[in-house]
């Protein structure tokens, strides 16, 4: 079955941290990259992050770098997202899944982040 839980988000002020988490399923996670995305109000869905099978790559969109941090759990079939510095255009709707994706692939249905300012 496939599955993908993310949770984690709110709404918090500007310069605040949030701590993502996501649950895939082993036909999702296993050996592949995966990443974390999202979807502003009005806005097409784009990657944040994403991170190899073996966490040794990390990428971060140059929005975000130096202010999130992309982890997973293997074992746990886990891969999370540590916001911190949040900023008003961090708003939206985050999903995870794998990376690259494909049109046809599953979404679930993400985790709202809201930042104030």
């Amino acid at each position: 079955q496939v599955q993908l839980v993310e949770s984690g988000g709110g709404v918090v002020q500007a310069g605040g941290s949030l701590r993502l988490s996501c649950a895939a399923s082993r036909s999702i996670f296993d050996f592949r990259a995966m990443g974390w995305y999202r979807q502003a109000p009005g806005k097409r869905r784009e990657l944040v992050s994403f991170i190899e099978s073996d966490a040794k790559t990390v990428k971060y969109v140059d929005a975000v770098k130096d202010r999130f941090v992309i982890y997973r759990d293997n074992d746990k079939m886990t891969v999370h997202l540590q916001m911190d510095s949040l900023k008003p255009e961090d708003t939206g709707v985050y999903y995870c899944n794998q990376y690259p994706t494909n049109p046809w692939d599953y979404w679930g249905q993400g985790t709202q982040v809201t930042v104030s300012s």
